[in-house]
């Protein structure tokens, strides 16, 4: 680095203290003037550069350079007189000369930077957006339009990749290719939408320098074209939609006067366009009040309305929606629904669901059918019960529905995900039960599985038991199941090992448990440990106002057993019915039903009174306890049919299901008994459905 010393501090010497003081090679050391009041003084001081006024006290400090810029000679040829050997002595004449270049660099950079200036006023103030950058992809310069098409600030883009900013932007792939891009559409981040021209920038030397683009926000343009597409092609789409739909859908202007209507509605109605079109929305109407002039008045949607139109009298659901179009009433949309569709597809769900049920074998509160108080008050605590893990009793007469009780208490349970298990204890001979309820081991009696075998509470660990005719259970038997309720552990059949269960236990009975115990059938212990949470499940001549929804359920489910499409019972079948006081409760009453479809014809869809048996009153079946049969009207045939139908159902169903132990204890042959259960469309799914 040279240590220069600057002789003169006036408008030359003050030009090449600004020169020398930004080259890194050259320190100036001080700068002297015998006028203390000179310029270059005052900013050799700003520099903090040492001053004075005789050049002679530095002429020996180690000086390489020394620049003469008082414009004297006789200054100058006294510092060559005096200086060292070493040191170099520049006339001032070359600082004025220096001075000038300076003064004409400076003027030409301050005119430099203004047209800089210039330029970015100007391009600040295009509305168009502008980007520029190096060939490196990194954002030089962006415009004020630029910044606010974009939504960020100047200050975090600038030095930064474009991709970062606009990571669609192909900038980058123009400074590759070199090649403009004209005209293009792009999507910026904040959703706005722009069309940008990319033009590559390159040098004299067809060096590529980078590349700009100038950008436009056509997102306004663009909403307003959309606003103002032609309306003629808006009403075209619109009526295609409409007239494609399978939705009978018709539409009336702010008076009420029909604008439109589609193919689907004329199929529904019958009623044509020319019907329709420019008339009273009346005028379709058979019965009910017109939607949509309730709508028109009110300015309130309805829905689900029930009513008849056109000529047929079709019966229809109708939603009416009003149309409002800034603030204003323009009309209304109706939309029917052809119930008969309706109830088909209602029809079909249920037969759906009772297939999916039938594969799955389960059922929920939602299979049990009634709201009469009494059913009600039943559900309600097993809805309770469901939640506690507590033994439940369920109380009833044969054929009110025990077993889907306890399948919905299982489903509604935290133990839904494990096993249910179903035990008949009046099915299985006392000398099986033990060895089918608690398992065996190896050897434990002859004929026993090799290796043992797991019993049903095994099978139903983490799960639930249901114990169906729990008040035929033995009292040896009656023991061992308080012992599992007390310990929550078995023994298995042959073994002296107890095994841990964890088995929710749901029992049913329709005896008289309370006076089994008074006679010693049923020990009181296992009485109180099974009746924590007794559930009474009416007889259905209790509740004879469920009957026209079972009968409604039942019919749905017989007409998927035997292929057939009833619809509904007649007022007076439905009398007769409701009359009745079923003692065989829903079995009793699906038996009827059943028995009445089958005597039907194939196009015949309502049940009417000459198709029910003839239904048994009290005192006839009084009559029956003392050994009386009456005659019902029946012919010899009919009436040994229905006493063999019921015999065979109650003997499969005791063993049951098993066909051999059925026809063994029937002393018929195996064909036999599966010719009469085909004849008499007795199969285990139907039969099991009540229990």
């Amino acid at each position: 680095m040279k240590r220069v010393l600057i002789v003169g501090a006036g408008k030359g010497g003050t030009a090449l203290l600004k020169l020398l003081n930004q080259m890194e090679r050259m320190f100036v050391v001080a700068v002297t003037d015998i006028n203390s009041k000179a310029p270059g003084l005052s900013l050799a001081r700003s520099y903090g550069i040492a001053t004075d006024q005789k050049w002679e006290d530095w002429i020996h400090k180690d000086i390489d350079i020394v620049i003469e810029a008082t414009g004297e000679e006789k200054v100058f040829n006294q510092i060559r007189e005096v200086r060292e050997r070493s040191t170099v002595v520049i006339p001032g004449s070359v600082a004025y000369v220096t001075a000038e270049l300076l003064e004409d660099k400076e003027s030409l950079v301050q005119r430099l930077k203004q047209q800089t200036e210039n330029q970015h006023l100007i391009l600040n103030s295009i509305h168009d957006g502008m980007i520029v950058i190096d060939e490196f992809g990194k954002v030089s310069f962006i415009n004020r339009s630029a910044e606010r098409i974009i939504g960020k600030e100047r200050a975090s883009m600038v030095g930064s990749p474009i991709n970062e900013i606009i990571p669609d932007s192909r900038l980058p792939q123009v400074v590759a290719s070199r090649k403009e891009e004209v005209n293009q559409k792009l999507t910026l981040d904040n959703g706005k939408k722009v069309v940008t021209t990319r033009i590559p920038m390159i040098g004299g030397d067809h060096k590529i320098i980078g590349a700009f683009a100038v950008f436009k926000d056509i997102t306004e343009v663009v909403n307003l074209a959309e606003e103002i597409t032609d309306l003629k092609e808006v009403k075209t789409m619109l009526e295609a939609i409409i007239h494609s739909s399978d939705e009978a859908i018709t539409v009336v202007d702010e008076n009420g006067s029909g604008l439109m209507i589609n193919p689907a509605y004329t199929r529904i109605t019958g009623l044509t366009e020319e019907e329709i079109v420019g008339k009273p929305a009346t005028v379709d109407i058979s019965e009910g009040e017109s939607m949509h002039m309730k709508v028109l008045r009110t300015r309130r949607a309805v829905r689900g309305v029930r009513m008849k139109v056109g000529p047929s009298k079709k019966d229809v659901l109708v939603n009416v929606a009003p149309v409002i179009v800034d603030g204003k009433l323009k009309g209304s949309v109706g939309v029917l629904h052809d119930v008969s569709e309706i109830q088909a597809l209602t029809s079909e769900l249920k037969r759906a669901r009772q297939i999916i049920r039938s594969l799955e074998a389960k059922y929920t509160f939602d299979d049990i059918i009634g709201d009469s108080q009494e059913m009600t008050l039943a559900l309600e605590q097993a809805k309770v019960g469901a939640r506690t893990p507590a033994s439940v009793l369920l109380r009833g007469e044969s054929g009110t529905g025990k077993e889907l009780f306890a399948h919905a208490i299982h489903n509604e349970s935290k133990r839904r995900h494990n096993k249910f298990i179903r035990v008949n204890c009046a099915a299985i001979a006392e000398s099986l039960l033990e060895s089918e309820l608690f398992g065996y081991e190896d050897g434990a009696f002859s004929g026993a599985k090799r290796g043992g075998k797991k019993g049903l509470f095994e099978e139903a660990n983490h799960g639930s038991i249901f114990l169906d005719e729990i008040g035929e259970l033995t009292l040896p038997m009656q023991a061992k199941l308080l012992r599992v309720l007390q310990e929550n552990e078995i023994i298995r059949v042959g073994g002296t090992k107890p095994i841990h269960v964890d088995v929710r236990v749901i029992a049913a009975t329709n005896v008289n448990l309370e006076k089994a115990i008074m006679s010693k059938d049923f020990r009181e212990d296992l009485y109180y440990r099974l009746n924590r949470l007794p559930i009474y499940i009416p007889p259905l001549r209790e509740r004879k106002e469920d009957v026209e929804l079972l009968t409604d359920h039942l019919i749905q489910k017989l007409n998927e057993d035997y292929g057939r499409h009833v619809t509904s019972v007649d007022e007076e079948a439905f009398r007769i019915l409701k009359e009745y006081d079923w003692p065989g409760n829903v079995r009793e009453l699906e038996n009827i039903i059943g028995r009445a479809m089958i005597y039907m014809e194939n196009m015949e869809d309502t049940i009417r009174s000459e198709h029910l048996p003839r239904l048994r009153k009290a005192s006839q079946e009084k009559d029956k306890q003392q050994g009386e049969a009456p005659w019902l009207g029946e012919t010899l045939q009919q009436a040994v049919d229905e006493y063999e139908k019921n015999l065979l159902a109650d003997a499969y169903r005791t063993h049951e299901f098993n066909k051999t132990k059925t026809a063994k204890a029937l002393g018929i042959s195996i064909r036999n008994l599966y010719y009469k259960l085909d004849k008499y469309k007795l199969d285990k799914d139907s039969m099991q459905d009540y229990s």
